[in-house]
C-alpha cells in the first residue's frame, strides 16, 4: 500500500498536477475572499471570522477533488497496466487505500497554507485576537471529513470510465448530490415530518462541525459515506 502511496504522490509532483491543484485552490481563494469585491470578501465583511471561507472552500473543492482522482483508476485501465497492478502481491483493498491516501495527502497539502488567513483574521481585529478559535477548529475539522468523502467518491467515480472526463463529471455530479443535493430535496417535504432527509447530505454535518462542536453523528456520518465508496471501489476493481 506504501509503495503505491507514495507511486501516487511522486506522480502528482512530477508532473504539473500537484502544484496546479495546490496553485488554483489558493488562487481562487485568495481571489475571492480578499480581492474581489462581494458578499465572500472578508474585508468587506467587517467581522472578524473565517465563515466566507468555509463557506466557499465546499464549493472549490467539489471541482478540485474530483480534478485530482479521475486519473486515478481511469488511467490504469486506459494504459492497460490495471491487470500488472492487481497481480502485486497486495491486496485489492490496500490499492484502493494507496490511491486514496495519495489523492487525499495531495489535498491536505493545498490546505495547509490557508492557516495564514486565521493568522491575518487574529491580527486584523479589533482588539487583536477577536476570533472564535473552536468554531475555527471545528470547521477545518470538517473539511477534513469534507474531503476525505469527496476523496472516496472521486475514487470511485474513476473507476466508472477509461475517459478521465467522464469519471471527473460523474465525481462532481456524485460530490454536489452529497453535498447539496438532499438539503435541496428536503425543502419539498417528500418525507413530511417523519424524516429529515437533509441529514443524508453533507452539507448538515459540515455546517454542525462549523459550530465548533465535533458530534458523533457528524463524524461517523462521513466515515460511513468514506468507507461506502471506498467498498464499491474495491468491488469494481475486484471486476476487472
Amino acid at each position: 500500500m506504501f509503495a503505491i502511496f507514495r507511486k501516487e504522490i511522486n506522480l502528482f509532483f512530477s508532473s504539473t498536477i500537484g502544484y496546479l491543484v495546490i496553485a488554483i485552490f489558493l488562487l481562487l481563494n485568495g481571489l475571492v475572499l480578499w480581492l474581489f469585491k462581494g458578499e465572500f470578501n472578508i474585508m468587506d465583511n467587517g467581522f472578524a471570522d473565517l465563515s466566507s471561507f468555509f463557506l466557499l472552500a465546499p464549493w472549490i473543492l467539489l471541482f478540485l477533488v474530483p480534478a485530482v482522482t479521475m486519473r486515478s483508476f481511469s488511467d490504469e485501465n486506459k494504459q492497460g497496466t490495471i491487470e500488472l497492478l492487481l497481480t502485486k502481491p497486495v491486496s485489492h483493498l490496500q490499492i484502493v487505500f494507496g490511491k486514496y491516501f495519495g489523492a487525499f495527502t495531495l489535498i491536505i497539502i493545498a490546505l495547509i497554507p490557508t492557516l495564514i488567513y486565521v493568522y491575518a483574521i487574529v491580527s486584523l481585529g479589533n482588539p487583536k485576537g477577536n476570533l472564535d478559535i473552536g468554531s475555527v477548529v471545528g470547521s477545518y475539522f470538517g473539511l477534513l471529513f469534507l474531503i476525505s468523502a469527496y476523496t472516496a467518491i472521486g475514487i470511485y467515480a474513476s473507476t466508472l470510465s477509461e475517459n478521465q472526463i467522464v469519471t471527473f463529471i460523474s465525481a462532481v455530479f456524485m460530490c454536489f448530490i452529497f453535498y447539496f443535493g438532499f438539503e435541496g430535496v428536503s425543502n419539498y417535504r417528500i418525507f413530511g415530518d417523519l424524516f429529515d432527509i437533509e441529514l443524508l447530505g453533507m452539507e448538515a454535518h459540515f455546517k454542525s462541525m462549523s459550530r465548533g462542536v465535533l458530534d458523533t453523528r457528524d463524524i461517523l456520518y462521513f466515515l460511513s459515506v468514506t468507507a461506502f465508496f471506498i467498498v464499491l471501489t474495491k468491488l469494481n476493481i475486484k471486476k476487472e
